[in-house]
């Protein structure tokens, strides 16, 4: 349903009545936020009923998409965007005294992801709505989200981010779609009707109950939806004993382990109790999702043998790989098929993605706790180890030393991975460079073994939320330029390259961009009082605090120009302004000195009267999309700087690329498709390559100890480290000092330093030549088309999850 300006105007002032009691002098921009998703979900909630309905008429295949993540952000003014009805709110909230920017900042961001992953699965659910194919999003609705950064005398510091403290106005509760998950218990066979049975005793039984998020396609009227699992418990669901004293708070003890399942996102797993309920997490939404499913298709009325034509399940890595046990289980209890028969459904239903190269990642789960937990699941783990061993050593005897490395359970553990593999039709890397990795070093053997099931789909961003909602003034110079086809065929953004030669266009983007960084500054000084040249290089690094993403070496070089200011204070450096947004994981200790030593440096920089002219470093506490809204516009440079080999993809890359920043980067993950999309001339690469760095790894040649011998700049920057320079304590920076020289630079650091000073010294002199400079932005934002989410959810709809829009609309 479309309002014109003054029919909402109408409709909001009735709602803050009815729903409030209050008039609009009395209202608070919470109110008027609220109102304002009330009167959307009218609308939002109509075409939601008949997307469902368009969907069982045409008996249309779906996709469940199963992720522990879905980093949502906040939803009003994408949904607005997608309705169409964006600028009337605006203009309707404006002549009702309202700042519209202040309404939808109401809005907490949902807690329900942490990083790439997350965020991949939301703009493929937008993607999914906007394509009108049927698609659907299976997650848990976490009570707390990650948690909420703050710095502390350069510290972080978790605080709890309890997101759902207010209500969440997207979300529908289902109480009517509750269904059971059980844990633990005893399972003893029978043989019955010639048959052999499984029977589960003195299991704990838990609730989950779903609440409906609904998904809103660009200008289509397509909603789709976001089942998130709450876990629940009620009296029903526990046993009171009369002899027994102290049952209520039994009762208690119970209620809040059953709710603590949902409770918090990734809990720590430095311990056994939390590794447990990491594990239980998996399971919750494996399992309650998976009867969600079976539920509707029963409700088909057909056969069970035709569920992979009518349901595809695409697991996100490795977290909801119990979607492939407990399918079989399912299918062999529940509806009595054989083994082969069950297999063959199984295989032809799931498909995964996989997200990583780094063995670390490839989660691996103790036999004793997958036992303990879901003792028939893990039978039926046996059983599909036990037949994928004897298929091994029977049909590839070539690969009979290799069993115990590709089995599913081997030496106590349980391979989260491998069982994927073996249990799944497809099985995708998300770029290029990924997947060939995947198949020539990391999964070669079950390459050879399945080699029709790898493919690549390179990751894509959502062009709706990443340039039109959040860069609107160059979403518009677009248009005015090309055209706005390029928002439903992103692809068509390449009509705006040979804008790049075009000097009324470049002015056109630089101004732009320095509305863009004018905006940041402003912001820059709200939150920490330091002021920032607008007219210097906005180099960005933003993501995840990780080792191999190498914050450490951006650091190297800030520290490097440092120094140079301070032994020649005329040098001449364009004025340089660094910006990092990142959380590190609440155990991860070496993250956390990081971040410290990023806010030592700046605490240096920022106030040295040598060198705060040229150098600025910026650390943005609480990272997350929102902050990322307001950052990726204003950026020149984007630093995609990790080891080469370790990086699946990055999507952060895509994004800032779509808003016109230039890339500093390693060959690495999507970065070599950028190269390949812009040109060499367009992008500033750096250091090894990934068969370099495999080369190293192999033949253990590479010795840190040397480059710090034989490179003064080297010296003097790890020198700092432990003299107390950059802090009173002399022993606060050590971890990294012997990280790099006593434990050999894992991620070779020192390695690539030079080369990375190189390429920052060439987009330095290239910044220096606007035209140039902006020319090579208008390129990138040119071919950025290509990383298109759109495209990427095509590419999985034709080759692996075969299914497309519904015949009538």
């Amino acid at each position: 349903m479309t309002y014109s300006v003054e029919q909402l105007k109408q409709q909001l002032t009735e709602k803050l009545t009815l729903t409030f009691g209050k008039q609009l002098k009395e209202a608070t921009t919470k109110d008027l936020f609220q109102v304002v998703c009330l009167v959307m979900k009218e609308s939002i909630h109509a075409n939601w009923q008949k997307t469902k309905q368009l969907y069982r008429e045409t008996n249309s295949k779906q996709v469940y998409y199963f992720s522990m993540e879905f980093l949502l952000d906040r939803l009003v003014e994408s949904n607005l965007l997608n309705m169409g009805q964006l600028a009337n709110y605006q203009n309707a909230l404006r002549s009702l005294g309202f700042d519209p920017e202040r309404v939808f900042l109401e809005e907490h961001d949902a807690g329900l992801g942490n990083g790439g992953l997350g965020r991949l699965a939301a703009c493929f659910l937008d993607s999914l709505a906007s394509l009108q194919l049927p698609g659907n999003g299976m997650g848990i609705r976490y009570k707390y989200g990650l948690f909420q950064q703050k710095v502390v005398d350069g510290y972080q510091v978790e605080l709890p981010d309890y997101w759902l403290k207010d209500e969440y106005m997207w979300e529908s509760k289902r109480s009517d779609r509750t269904v059971e998950v059980r844990f633990g218990g005893t399972v003893e066979t029978s043989f019955e009707h010639n048959k052999l049975q499984f029977h589960h005793h003195d299991y704990e039984r838990v609730l989950a109950i779903p609440y409906d998020v609904p998904i809103v396609g660009f200008q289509n009227e397509t909603v789709n939806t976001l089942r998130l699992w709450s876990a629940e418990s009620t009296a029903n669901h526990f046993h009171f004993h009369s002899s027994r004293g102290h049952d209520y708070y039994h009762y208690l003890d119970y209620k809040r382990s059953v709710e603590k399942i949902s409770e918090f996102l990734y809990p720590d797993d430095s311990t056994y109790a939390g590794k447990v309920l990491r594990l239980k997490q998996q399971y919750f939404l494996v399992s309650a999702g998976l009867q969600s499913i079976l539920q509707q298709f029963k409700q088909k009325a057909l056969p069970i043998d035709q569920l992979s034509r009518h349901v595809v399940i695409q697991i996100n890595d490795t977290h909801p790989s119990l979607v492939v046990p407990e399918l079989m289980r399912h299918l062999l209890d529940e509806e009595g098929l054989g083994w082969e028969e069950a297999w063959a459904i199984t295989t032809k239903t799931v498909a995964f993605t996989n997200h990583t190269t780094l063995n670390e990642a490839l989660e691996t789960w103790p036999i004793e706790m997958i036992n303990m937990l879901f003792p028939r699941i893990y039978l039926i783990i046996e059983e599909i180890n036990e037949r994928f061993c004897q298929s091994l050593w029977h049909d590839y005897p070539e690969l009979r030393d290799k069993i115990a490395e590709l089995a599913i359970i081997s030496y106590g553990h349980i391979h989260m991975a491998h069982l994927a593999i073996v249990g799944s039709f497809s099985v995708n890397g998300v770029a290029e460079l990924h997947t060939r990795i995947l198949k020539e070093r990391v999964m070669k053997s079950f390459y050879t073994i399945f080699p029709e099931r790898f493919t690549n789909k390179t990751n894509g961003i959502t062009h709706r939320r990443w340039l039109m909602n959040c860069n609107p003034g160059l979403a518009r110079l677009l248009t005015e330029a090309i055209g706005d086809g390029w928002i439903k065929d992103p692809d068509r953004l390449s009509d705006i390259v040979p804008f790049s030669t075009d000097p009324g266009f470049r002015d056109a983007i630089a101004e732009v961009k320095h509305a863009n960084k004018k905006k940041l500054a402003a912001y820059i000084y709200q939150q920490s009082r330091i002021p920032v040249n607008e007219q210097s290089i906005f180099d960005v690094q933003i993501k995840r605090l990780h080792g191999y993403k190498r914050q450490l070496l951006n650091v190297f070089h800030i520290i490097h120009l440092y120094q140079r200011c301070l032994e020649n204070p005329a040098v001449d450096i364009t004025p340089r302004t660094f910006i990092f947004g990142a959380k590190a994981a609440p155990g991860y200790t070496f993250a956390k000195h990081v971040i410290k030593l990023i806010n030592a440096v700046a605490d240096k920089v920022n106030h040295h009267p040598l060198v705060k002219e040229k150098l600025k470093v910026i650390f943005l506490e609480n990272y997350q999309v929102s902050l990322a809204e307001r950052i990726i516009p204003a950026a020149d440079i984007s630093e995609q700087i990790s080891t080469a080999s370790k990086e699946a993809s990055g999507t952060g890359n895509m994004k800032l690329m779509m808003n016109g920043a230039l890339t500093i980067g390693t060959e690495d993950g999507a970065n070599v498709e950028i190269q390949q999309l812009v040109g060499e001339e367009n992008i500033f690469t750096f250091g090894l390559t990934s068969d370099e760095v495999f080369a190293l790894q192999q033949h253990g040649s590479y010795r840190a100890r040397d480059y710090y011998n034989q490179d003064r700049r080297l010296q003097q920057i790890l020198d700092l480290f432990v003299n107390e320079h950059f802090t009173s304590d002399d022993v606060e920076f050590k971890d990294i000092f012997y990280s790099l020289l006593y434990n050999n630079d894992e991620f070779f650091v020192l390695k690539d330093f030079d080369s990375y000073v190189q390429a920052q010294s060439r987009a330095e002199a290239t910044y220096r030549n606007q035209e140039k400079w902006l020319g090579k932005s208008i390129i990138n934002i040119g071919r950025s088309g290509t990383f298109a989410s759109d495209r990427t959810i095509r590419e999985y709809a034709a080759d692996i999850w075969n299914i497309r829009p519904p015949a009538s609309r």
